[in-house]
């Protein structure tokens, strides 16, 4: 019935009522007619169709109602983004209509503004997506709680009674949850069912953000226990079956702090000419078996988190810096991508298969750099430079390689944030990337290409980690922009092929503004995430992409093992694990995308908090920086540190026009113009942690 009732409403060019329906279905009995209405109502609560005030039924795409996501800013107001739908919905503070931040709405399109923007009133909340608040507690003379929300998007009223405040004081950072509503909008009675810690504590504030974002902190019992089962040394009989590689030079390259090391590399050069690459990944799935407690958890998880302070791990620290972890001079389980490339790049011959290494030494980012950058070998390295220079060597082919079929590099800068012990900003710096870092990327992006593309041309369910083709019509406004800059860009915009955004970057890398015009191109991509079909990777230019070398942190790398091991090392290729497999992944593939984009969102809050906290310390002080953005409120000026903060344009010494196609802000008065790109000289006079926001003005153009 329900197939059959969008069928008719999909292909009607007017509203019906329920007796055309029924017409139209030929419904003449009672008990079809019943079941008519009740799916007429399904439908409508699912939001599916729209029922008018005339007692008429609609597709909800053929009415003026839309159903999407609000995205609520702090002054009250939000707007309302739709899938399939180029342009959000303005929804002013007045037509919110109790709907908060993330809520799934119903609203309807009522007018278009001056600047061309829909305008529209929420009708009605369809689903309340944040279930639990985090904020501060406070109480009134009468001894009931009252919470000032961590996020100000959320315009909610919440009271908490005595009995339900789990004896929380005042100051405490507390997780709460709705239990009624006490009017028609945003007052709500609620209770407490976390303490976090009190605001002044140290870390409190990072475990606050923690909790907004639903990451666990800690394990659940069952999966400490199941840790316990599982042996801290490989045991000789673990090894038969493997190939053992034990007697190979394979080492590990990381950062100085690394303790959950995923992947070990080693190389050859063949009589031939060609590399012998070999990339050595920890068998993840080997211990955390599929079903368990440890494997329920960390899909959950999805991710492991990483913090300017900590590291929230996916797996069990038992597993992650032990067991799992490729620590030198210990026998280790890996998953072995052994890739034979020529001289030109490209993989000739490969293996993948399960093995047992032994890593000689855990290498960091910092020494190998001393050798292939400044021709100084630290101590311990000597007998491993010639193997570093012939990966070296190979690391600038497969490069050059990614580079001639279109691999896009967008040169974006990352901040380390340095704390003291107790978390407090010491310093924000420019996260250092050299020769050994792009080595371990062009290395572990040659052996996702392999495994990915190995299964797909066995036509098997798989992960993929896709990066689908950018909009025609982003593209086309970032290249008006650059047009009005006054730059002119080559390149066929109507074949948006990755080797045409290089042209772009290409055209604009000399611009002393290239920093922020590569950001703003980075901006109008697609995001990357895992789906169980392959729709290739355009950033890399990849036609086949998966995540197979960070199984200790990733969960899809986890999957990718598990399904190598079913599809090539146990031969299980039967329907019924097709089947299974094809059913899972859809779950697998866009959780696992879920709190991927969770976890960034969780790291870039905590980032702007210690940012806010650490520019709190230099109010007065002056910096030097670059327009990063101009918006109708102000405009954002990014420090040479990559701190950045809002010059609020009502404090701004005229009357400044908005020239949103162009980017600027002219001065009516002085006739100043700032534009992105600009050099400026800013004071700090402004910076709040718990708002996570720095202001600045303008001391003069630089």
């Amino acid at each position: 019935m329900r197939e059959a009732i969008l069928g008719v409403l999909k292909n009607s060019d007017k509203a019906m009522d329920a007796y055309e329906l029924q017409d139209a279905l030929k419904v003449s009995t009672v008990e079809d007619t019943t079941l008519l209405m009740d799916e007429l109502r399904k439908l409508e609560d699912e939001v599916i169709i729209y029922h008018s005030n005339k007692d008429k039924y609609m597709m909800l795409d053929n009415s003026h109602l839309r159903k999407g996501t609000m995205r609520a800013n702090k002054r009250g107001f939000g707007f309302v983004e739709v899938e399939g739908m180029k342009d959000d919905i303005y929804v002013s503070s007045d037509n919110m209509n109790g709907a908060i931040h993330e809520d799934i709405v119903l609203v309807e399109i009522t007018s278009k503004m001056n600047t061309e923007r829909l305008e529209g009133r929420v009708l009605k909340i369809i689903k309340r997506q944040v279930e639990r608040y985090i904020g501060e507690i406070n109480f009134d003379k009468k001894g009931k709680g009252h919470i000032t929300l961590d996020d100000q998007k959320i315009k909610l009223n919440i009271e908490i009674p005595k009995d339900k405040t789990l004896n929380a004081v005042d100051g405490h950072k507390v997780v709460v949850e709705l239990t009624k509503k006490i009017n028609k909008n945003t007052k709500y009675e609620g209770k407490v069912i976390e303490i976090i810690g009190h605001k002044h504590d140290p870390g409190v504030d990072i475990l606050s953000i923690i909790y907004k974002y639903n990451i666990n902190v800690d394990f659940p019992d069952d999966v400490k226990e199941e840790v316990k089962t599982i042996p801290s040394e490989v045991a000789p009989d673990e090894c038969n079956g493997r190939r053992d590689l034990r007697d190979e030079v394979i080492f590990t390259i990381d950062g100085d702090d690394t303790r959950d090391i995923d992947d070990a590399i080693s190389i050859e050069k063949l009589p031939n000419g060609n590399y012998k690459l070999g990339v050595h990944i920890a068998d993840v799935s080997y211990y955390v078996k599929e079903g368990s407690p440890l494997d329920v958890e960390a899909q959950e998880r999805g991710t492991s988190v990483y913090l300017v302070d900590r590291v929230i791990p996916m797996l069990p620290h038992e597993l992650s810096n032990g067991i799992c972890s490729l620590n030198p001079n210990v026998d280790r389980l890996a998953m072995s991508c052994v890739m034979e490339i020529d001289e030109s790049g490209k993989t000739v011959d490969y293996e993948i298969f399960e093995s047992v290494i032994r890593s000689r030494i855990q290498m960091t980012y910092k020494k190998v750099n001393s050798i292939l950058e400044d021709n100084v070998v630290p101590e311990g390295y000597e007998e491993y430079e010639e193997k570093l220079r012939l990966m070296a060597e190979l690391a600038e082919v497969l490069r050059k390689f990614k580079v001639r079929r279109g691999y896009i590099d967008f040169g974006v800068q990352e901040a380390k944030i340095l704390v003291d012990e107790e978390c407090k900003p010491t310093d924000v710096v420019i996260r250092e990337r050299g020769v050994g870092e792009n080595l371990i990327e062009d290395f572990m992006i040659a052996a996702n290409e392999c495994v990915a593309s190995h299964i797909f041309y066995m036509s098997l369910p798989f992960v993929y980690r896709i990066h689908e083709i950018p909009e025609e019509e982003r593209i086309r406004s970032f290249l008006a922009f650059v047009s009005s800059l006054g730059y002119s860009v080559a390149g066929d915009i109507k074949d948006v092929k990755p080797t045409t955004m290089q042209g772009i970057l290409k055209s604009l890398e000399d611009k002393p503004e290239f920093k922020i015009l590569s950001s703003l191109l980075l901006r109008s991509m697609k995001k990357a995430v895992y789906r169980p079909e392959n729709l290739g990777h355009y950033g890399l230019a990849s036609p086949c992409y998966t995540h197979f070398t960070s199984p200790i942190r990733r969960y899809p790398d986890t999957t990718v093992h598990r399904l190598l091991r079913t599809y090539l090392f146990q031969g299980k290729v039967d329907m019924g694990t097709v089947k299974k497999w094809e059913e899972k992944l859809v779950y697998i593939t866009e959780h696992s995308s879920d709190r991927e984009r969770a976890a960034v969102e969780c790291e870039r809050e905590v980032e702007d908090m210690k940012m806010a906290e650490y520019m709190e310390e230099h109010i007065g002080e002056e910096f030097e920086g670059m327009v990063s953005s101009v918006t109708n409120f102000g405009m954002f000026v990014e420090l040479d540190n990559l701190i950045e903060g809002l010059v609020p344009l009502r404090e701004m010494n005229d009357f400044f026009h908005y020239d949103e196609e162009r980017m600027t802000l002219t001065g009516e008065r002085t006739n100043i113009k700032y534009s992105i790109g600009d050099r400026l000289l800013v004071k700090v006079v402004r910076a709040s942690r718990e708002e996570k926001t720095i202001d600045f003005e303008v001391v003069k153009k630089v």
